[in-house]
């Protein structure tokens, strides 16, 4: 059967398309409206033929909290054959994905009907909820709201806000906030603090009440899933006696994969995340030309084969430059972002161990201590946010950092999202090309 999930309505709008157990197409509609976080759903998105459609979260349900807490109600634009839970279906997109067949499921949003975090077991393609926590008390809700205080936008740059906590000291006791109603923010609290202190201090909490949900798992292979589960500091503290699984879009676009695995209810075959719109190349890209190019010390973007499902830019939507020189301001002002923001390294997987200490993760889900000093890729605090790229990797990064590593004896690159601040990540061949243009950079494509 051809299974479609639909997310939509609040940020970040998306579909995924399964069939069976294979998935066919995943993507954001803000990669082609050019709209960031877009909330609206458009139809060109779906399949020309589906036999069931499923949406993500339950709207009478939300509509009761969203008048509890004092907001006008929203519903879907159309109708749907299926209505599942929130969490639920966050929770089934990071189980069904995962590589266990038992475990615990730990979902940390903002809120979805009325939870903010879930726990849940899953166990022989069924999940059961074990332990919840609801509305007002929301680790989620709160981060975003630190985030609105320091001045930055909530939804969208908490990332930002995680950057900071590393220049500031964790001054602020938070905690009574959590039992507020955060939703228009925290007001001027602490009017004399310093962004990066508050950052420190909301960052500082998320860990400690993130971590204390450990207790609540019985196994030792755990999902976590939720918009906070990009918090990569925070899941980068977690022991390692567990083994983890973060699908790479666990936010409310990922619940999309959700509902529509909901439908039948069993596990998907999670083969990579390139699952969006497909880039066809006029001529097959040249790894040794890209390589050439960067060894010219300039930067130049990658737009090639189908767009990353997430928010991460993981070798086919992809800003790539030499890390050893001291380039992370060129770059932040290409992308026209703040200057103390460091950039991720993408390395070939079997030299990892020579330049990193942490855990080893393809999709930039953990921070890790970097035994280097390329400064470009490292941030205040002596971490990285590193790309593995495994040799079973299908996208044309592998091939380019083979082709770097021969010529240059330096097995990794940084690697950003081919996108400016406030905008979504290049689409398709038209945006590109128009990348190219406005901004000056080479796009290879």
């Amino acid at each position: 059967m051809i299974n479609v999930g639909v997310s939509a309505g609040f940020h970040d709008a998306a579909s995924t398309t399964l069939n069976g157990k294979e998935i066919i197409f995943a993507n954001h509609c803000e990669r082609y409206s050019q709209i960031k976080g877009d909330p609206n759903f458009d139809d060109y998105v779906l399949p020309i033929h589906y036999d069931n459609i499923a949406f993500y979260e339950k709207p009478f349900l939300k509509n009761t909290r969203r008048l509890f807490a004092g907001q006008r109600m929203k519903w879907p634009n159309k109708k749907y054959d299926y209505y599942f839970g929130h969490h639920e279906t966050h929770a089934a997109a990071g189980y069904y994905t995962s590589p266990f067949n038992e475990c615990n499921v730990l979902v940390v949003d903002a809120i979805g009907e009325w939870n903010t975090i879930s726990i849940w077991e899953g166990k022989d393609d069924k999940l059961k909820k074990l332990k919840t926590w609801n509305y007002p008390y929301s680790l989620g809700l709160l981060y975003s709201a630190i985030t609105r205080r320091i001045g930055l936008k909530p939804n969208e740059d908490e990332y930002i806000t995680m950057g900071m906590a590393a220049f500031g000291e964790p001054k602020y006791d938070l905690e009574y906030l959590l039992h507020k109603n955060n939703h228009r923010g925290v007001g001027k609290i602490f009017p004399r603090a310093h962004p990066n202190d508050l950052a420190a201090s909301v960052q500082n909490l998320y860990e400690t009440k993130f971590l204390e949900l450990l207790k609540y798992c019985e196994y030792s292979n755990i999902v976590i899933m939720g918009g906070c589960a990009l918090n990569c500091v925070a899941n980068s503290k977690i022991p390692d006696r567990f083994n983890i699984w973060i699908m790479p879009s666990p936010g409310d676009a990922g619940s999309s994969l959700g509902a529509a695995a909901l439908i039948e209810k069993k596990k998907i075959r999670w083969r990579h995340p390139y699952l969006g719109h497909n880039i066809i190349a006029e001529k097959e890209l040249n790894p040794k030309e890209i390589v050439q190019y960067l060894l010219e010390n300039k930067v130049c973007g990658v737009a090639n084969g189908r767009a990353e499902f997430g928010p991460r830019a993981l070798g086919n939507r992809s800003l790539l430059a030499d890390p050893r020189l001291d380039i992370k301001d060129t770059v932040n002002e290409i992308k026209q972002r703040q200057k103390f923001r460091p950039f991720a390294p993408a390395i070939l997987e079997e030299h990892f161990d020579d330049y990193f200490v942490g855990r080893k993760n393809r999709y930039m889900q953990f921070v890790c201590k970097a035994k280097h000093d390329y400064k470009s890729v490292t941030h205040i605090d002596g971490t990285a946010r590193v790309q593995c790229v495994e040799k079973d990797n299908i996208s044309i990064l592998r091939p380019i950092l083979e082709e770097w590593y021969n010529e240059t004896g330096c097995p990794m690159l940084l690697n950003t999202s081919l996108n400016i601040r406030g905008k979504p990540m290049v689409n398709n061949y038209t945006h590109a090309g128009r990348f190219e243009k406005k901004y000056n950079v080479k796009v290879f494509r």
